[in-house]
């Protein structure tokens, strides 16, 4: 069932757990998922081996039907339509963390969760379909102002969040990251396609939280935000909460990433314009690089850093960097 017209005010308000959705949408499909959250070569040699084995890819990675999840829903909405937070949680079940209701009341703010979407589920083929599946059936049942779409988590959900937040800058505006967050370009943080991370450069909004006591997350944040200004990405904030370690974001500091998230500070576009002329001096170097192994005869060298280019670039460097691997493989 694809995604009909909305049919804004048919949705209950207040707390509402165990909630059925049956809509589905194409982003969540695994095709588009794949696109979007794996590296150009990944991609390439998941549709080699399907079509080894004759298979085929699934349309969709769950049955959303069978899926659960837990709302809740301010009881006035804005003007301009509700804020929406899809929240990825490190544990099974899919609770309202303690002092959330008041901030998101008076914030006019949705939260969604899922069931089963903890750290021991599959990150492809359940946490980020399900943020994605919420997100799409939330917008559908009730009035949501787009510019306030965001996507949060909590240590290990707040890692698939900001992938989400990379891949994803047409639905998620901006990202909470409560104590968990990765370096982009490394390790299981690829970067999209071109034209997704020129939007999430110009206007994702993400903001670090994380308490003041948690030194392993704290240094995982700035080893993040070190990464994203390397890449581009200026519209982030830190926000230190005191007296706190490895916890879930109390009322007050949600609160507070909530307005940081309203409050962050536009792009200069010329200051990402040349930032981004680097980075594209920077990758061009390196695939002509690997153009002239190719063309020396050096075919080995030549895969070994496509295949260090394809990690760290993902989807800015296709596909030219494809292209490059077919040259490369052909036979001697």
């Amino acid at each position: 069932m694809a995604l009909a017209a909305p049919a804004w005010g048919d949705g209950a308000d207040g707390l509402q757990e165990n909630v059925t959705f049956a809509a589905v949408t194409p982003l969540a499909s695994n095709a588009e998922m794949a696109r979007r959250l794996l590296t150009p070569f990944q991609n390439a040699l998941v549709a080699q081996r399907l079509a080894a084995s004759g298979a085929a890819l699934a349309d969709q990675p769950l049955s959303v039907a069978q899926q659960r999840f837990t709302l809740y829903v301010p009881a006035t909405p804005p003007p301009g339509g509700y804020g929406l937070l899809v929240f990825i949680p490190p544990w099974e079940d899919a609770h309202l963390p303690d002092g959330w209701a008041g901030v998101l009341e008076k914030a006019g703010v949705i939260f969604v969760s899922a069931v089963g979407s903890g750290n021991a589920d599959s990150v492809l083929g359940r946490r980020e379909p399900l943020a994605l599946l919420a997100a799409a059936n939330v917008t559908q049942r009730y009035k949501i102002d787009p510019a306030q779409v965001w996507i949060g988590g909590f240590s290990g959900g707040s890692r698939i969040a900001l992938r989400l937040a990379l891949a994803y800058p047409d639905v998620f505006k901006g990202a909470i990251l409560n104590a968990g967050s990765d370096p982009v370009g490394e390790g299981e943080v690829a970067v999209p396609p071109a034209d997704l991370f020129a939007r999430f450069q110009a206007s994702s909004r993400l903001v670090y939280l994380t308490g003041d006591e948690d030194s392993v997350r704290q240094g995982m944040d700035a080893a993040s935000q070190d990464s994203l200004r390397s890449w581009c990405v200026f519209r982030t904030r830190t926000i230190e909460t005191p007296g706190e370690g490895h916890d879930v974001a109390s009322g007050a500091a949600l609160a507070k990433a909530l307005a940081a998230l309203d409050t962050t500070p536009a792009v200069d576009p010329a200051k990402l314009a040349a930032c981004q002329a680097n980075l594209g001096k920077q990758l061009g170097a390196q695939l002509d690089q690997a153009q002239a192994r190719i063309g020396a005869g050096d075919r080995d060298a030549a895969q070994k850093l496509l295949t260090q280019i394809d990690r760290r670039w993902g989807g800015l460097a296709a596909p030219r960097s494809l292209d490059l691997l077919r040259q490369a493989t052909v036979a001697k």
